[in-house]
């Protein structure tokens, strides 16, 4: 389970933030000044830090400099009421890999959030097919066929599959999917994912209602299960 530290002094936020990124799946720590933040940030081995630029006991900008100094690479996200462009720029300079001026869309900080984890642990080995029960999907080709009958497949049907495959028996959430298929700038509604997995079970699966592969994970999203 990716860890993400928060270091926000606004209870609000902070209880906001640790909700939604909890139904994410993600394990939060938490700070509410600068000093605690910065010793959580030295001493833990988190997967990201989100961070106020307007801290008590010491800023966001000195954390992140600090941090930097001290040779720790973990992804830092800055958060700040701030509008002037110089104040962005000089968290970038600091070592800050993103920004975001509050208030902030929730789905996007979650989108940017996946971004920055997959650019810092990298990109997943591609894979060009896969064989799961009677079913063969050739990714590269964009070919599927069940007991050696064809199967038309869309294009969107075939990324949904495909990272649902590369993430095999983890849980994907539907804003994972809507994030890496779709796109943060372009979300469609949450209800297309559940569309999509239903088309994807009455093609692939022997029983759509009883599925083995492509399974939901309860308030969640989904998982694929090879067998």
């Amino acid at each position: 389970m990716r860890r993400i530290l928060i270091v926000e002094d606004d209870p609000a936020i902070l209880k906001g933030l640790e909700v939604s990124l909890g139904e994410e799946h993600y394990r939060i720590l938490s700070a509410m000044d600068g000093e605690e933040g910065y010793q959580l940030a030295r001493e833990e081995n988190v997967d990201l830090i989100i961070l106020d630029v307007m801290l008590p006991r010491k800023n966001g900008d000195e954390i992140c400099r600090d941090l930097r100094a001290g040779g720790i690479e973990t992804p830092i996200l800055m958060l700040t009421s701030k509008k002037e462009e110089t104040d962005k720029v000089l968290g970038l300079e600091l070592g800050a890999d993103d920004y975001m001026t509050k208030p902030f869309s929730v789905r996007e900080l979650q989108a940017r959030i996946r971004a920055l984890l997959r650019r810092h642990k990298g990109v997943r080995k591609d894979i060009d097919d896969c064989t799961f029960g009677d079913v063969h999907i050739d990714f590269r080709r964009q070919e599927a066929d069940k007991a050696g009958i064809p199967v038309k497949l869309s294009g969107k049907e075939y990324e949904v599959l495909k990272y649902l495959v590369q993430h095999e028996r983890e849980v994907v959430t539907r804003n994972m999917l809507l994030d890496e298929v779709w796109g943060y700038e372009a979300y469609p509604a949450t209800r297309t994912v559940d569309n999509y997995i239903l088309s994807l079970r009455k093609k692939l699966e022997d029983n759509p209602s009883q599925p083995k592969h492509l399974l939901t994970a309860h308030a969640s999203g989904y998982k694929f299960v090879k067998g």
